[in-house]
């Protein structure tokens, strides 16, 4: 039979010098080096108070390096750093054998909401002095998060209300059924009563938040939807359904794709970020930089705001790819069907009739549908701006009454008849701030240009999704959840640091 080396499983005593398992290049070595030596914490020390009475306290330089190793590792629960102060040896080698508790630890990430912008300014000052900032092009954008917030508890104050009363009712519900089955009285059973005490706590909050919070209100001054669990969030449209979140913001140099600029915003509209992370992008970029982002942060005022402050910039609006020759065929490259095999019955979908379906009769300025019904003009023609001009148009109700190409026409049920709305388009103004936006983003240099902002900006949210594992803030709150997403941002651009070489090595 072979003889084989045996294995020892048991307790080793090794010995292991701490300062050895920071090795040079390597991400924690940055870290150390940065926090050491790069960056001033007065501001941390100065929460302490503790020189002639009190207990000692964890440095915050070392629970600064904890959390941000901890978060390139994709670890974000505060047990879950706990764990691995204890039990991995880097993290005893770069906090010297601190062991920090998991409530230290959430309070440490909690408190930083005042000092986070100073340190990610502070890191970003070190890499332009590095050479990784190149100020040639900006690109804005933003990833969209779940949150730590419930999203069945979302929705306006009336809405609110009206789950509070169902809560209500079904707990009544429940001990209303309990009695017409139990005549000698005895009291609801210990499951049946805690479901009960859970479902009146559940209204009683809803009917507190609504009594003390006021109504979330939009620009247009419509109420939106709150949330009990986390009022600044908000409910959002992803590609894979409706999260209760935010969208984390950010601003990548093409260069070496450093973040330049970082926010959080809770809501699915991102229009109103663009001026926030040009000004905080404006610190290290110079008069020269490109500003790029997609249609999600074009509007009017933010393209006049661009024009009147002289600011370099590439903002796609919606029509900008059916201007672009270059994706005209990108339908035919689209699944007609679900790729994925699908049990479900197939429900056959109905390709309603667009404008370009109507034929135009310029000698009576009349349009004919695919029926080969006539639609007349109805009113007069309306100024809408800018030398545009608007004309209404409507078939007979006798004839879409009876049409067989009716259920291709109109889509509300309820609808008597198709009409049109056409609208001419303005003509090119060179001094107005939108046609010169699309001009430029219609340039041949400027499509060339635009291209560059998805290779810039995507990789980095790639990067921190992904590698990081930041799938959702753990966090409640504006603040807090904007210092997590500083944490994450920080340590994206420590590892540029790193692969920079930051610090040399020991020897040096």
């Amino acid at each position: 039979m072979p003889r084989f080396k045996p294995q020892e499983r048991n307790g080793l005593l090794l010995a292991v010098v701490l300062s050895e398992q920071i090795v040079p290049g390597s991400y924690a070595f940055a870290l150390d080096y940065l926090v050491d030596h790069e960056l001033d914490l007065s501001e941390l020390d100065a929460r302490f108070r503790n020189d002639a009475v009190g207990a000692s306290a964890y440095d915050p330089r070392v629970m600064l390096k904890i959390v941000l190793l901890a978060y390139s590792r994709g670890l974000i629960s505060s047990r879950a750093i706990e764990r691995a102060c204890e039990r991995d040896v880097q993290f005893m080698a770069i906090s010297g054998d601190n062991r920090p508790c998991h409530a230290h630890i959430a309070r440490f990430v909690s408190g930083l909401s005042e000092q986070i912008k100073p340190l990610f300014a502070q890191v970003l000052m070190t890499c332009d002095a590095q050479g990784l900032i190149g100020r040639e092009m900006f690109a804005i954008d933003g990833v969209k998060l779940p949150s730590n917030a419930s999203k069945e508890r979302s929705g306006t104050h009336a809405e609110l209300l009206h789950r509070a009363e169902r809560l209500e009712r079904a707990a009544d519900k429940i001990v209303a059924e309990h009695q017409a089955q139990d005549k000698s009285g005895q009291e609801l059973p210990q499951q049946r009563q805690r479901r009960v005490d859970e479902l009146s706590a559940e209204a009683r909050r809803m009917r507190a938040f609504v009594a003390e919070r006021a109504k979330r209100l939009n620009a247009k001054g419509q109420e939106i939807k709150s949330n009990v669990t986390d009022q600044d969030s908000a409910k959002m449209a992803t590609s894979k359904g409706v999260i209760q979140g935010y969208a984390a913001q950010a601003a990548v140099d093409s260069a070496h794709q450093v973040i330049v600029a970082a926010d959080v915003i809770g809501s699915g509209s991102e229009q109103s970020m663009l001026q926030p992370m040009i000004a905080q992008s404006r610190v290290v970029g110079d008069g020269q930089t490109l500003y790029t982002a997609d249609a999600g942060y074009h509007s009017e005022d933010n393209i006049a705001f661009l024009h009147d402050q002289a600011i370099p910039a590439l903002i796609a609006d919606n029509a900008m790819r059916q201007r672009d020759e270059r994706f005209k065929d990108q339908g035919k490259y689209k699944p007609a069907d679900d790729v994925l095999y699908d049990k479900r019955a197939k429900i056959e979908k109905i390709i309603f009739f667009k404008r370009e379906h109507f034929t135009h009769n310029a000698a009576t300025d009349t349009y004919t549908c695919p029926a080969g019904k006539t639609l007349w003009r109805q009113g007069k023609v309306y100024d809408v701006g800018r030398g545009r001009t608007r004309k209404d148009y409507r078939a007979m109700v006798s004839d879409c009454g009876r049409c067989s190409l009716r259920a291709q026409c109109l889509r509300k049920p309820g609808q008597e008849r198709r009409s049109l709305h056409v609208q001419s388009s303005a003509a090119f103004d060179p001094h107005h701030p939108g046609d010169r936006m699309r001009a430029a983003i219609d340039s041949p240099r400027g499509r060339r240009l635009y291209s560059q902002r998805m290779g810039t900006v995507e990789p980095v949210f790639a990067n921190i999704r992904h590698n990081k594992r930041l799938q959702r803030f753990n966090l409640r709150g504006k603040a807090k959840v904007n210092t997590q997403w500083h944490l994450y941002c920080l340590v994206h651009n420590i590892e540029k640091l790193a692969k920079a070489g930051i610090g040399g090595s020991r020897n040096e």
